[in-house]
């Protein structure tokens, strides 16, 4: 139990949040946490510097004779702690070509909730979050051709969720070089 506590403790405390009792944790407020897209980690109480890399294409094979299977990701870290908070990769899997999203986000999440994505100022779309363990919690959602054509045109991703104090935290997540690197995975 000892460990729970500490461990939200910890958690409330990169969200700026420490000292906040749960029933006196603001109702319905939006807080958007400084974040740094695509910085490295940064060791525990340095500020990380914004690092406009974007977003980054990868590329693996199981073997030498395994056709390569290609993604593409950005991450937004705490500039403070360099503590990852959200991690968007997307890939195009060979057998339906249909590009696939996976997003992780921290621990300590008002589950029942979900999260929401918007592409600049569109309509926010709602999707529940599946699964959580160690390193966070996940998302795993097909991308229609629809949201696919606002990502490439857009200029900001928001990934928003609440954390246990029902508090909205809204992370952006720069669009700018979405669709270069997309064709590269398509």
């Amino acid at each position: 139990m000892k460990i729970v506590a500490k461990s939200l403790v910890v958690l409330f405390s990169a969200f700026g949040l420490a000292g906040h009792g749960h029933a006196q944790a603001p109702k319905g407020k939006t807080t958007t946490v400084p974040v740094a897209a695509a910085a490295p980690a940064a060791p525990q109480g340095d500020a990380a510097s914004p690092n406009n890399t974007g977003w980054v294409a990868r590329c693996t094979s199981a073997s030498r004779e395994a056709p390569l299977e290609c993604a593409m990701e950005q991450t937004a870290v705490l500039t403070k702690t360099g503590q990852l908070i959200v991690l968007v990769n997307i890939r195009v899997p060979g057998d339906t070509r249909t590009p696939i999203a996976l997003i992780q986000l921290p621990l300590g999440l008002n589950l029942p909730v979900g999260a929401k994505l918007q592409v600049d100022d569109g309509k926010a779309v709602d999707v529940p979050i599946q699964t959580c363990e160690a390193r966070g919690c996940y998302i795993n959602a097909p991308i229609t051709a629809d949201v696919l054509t606002q990502l490439k045109s857009g200029k900001q991703l928001k990934v928003s969720f609440q954390n246990l104090g029902k508090e909205t935290i809204s992370i952006p997540m720069p669009l700018a070089d979405f669709a270069t690197v997309y064709d590269k995975i398509k």
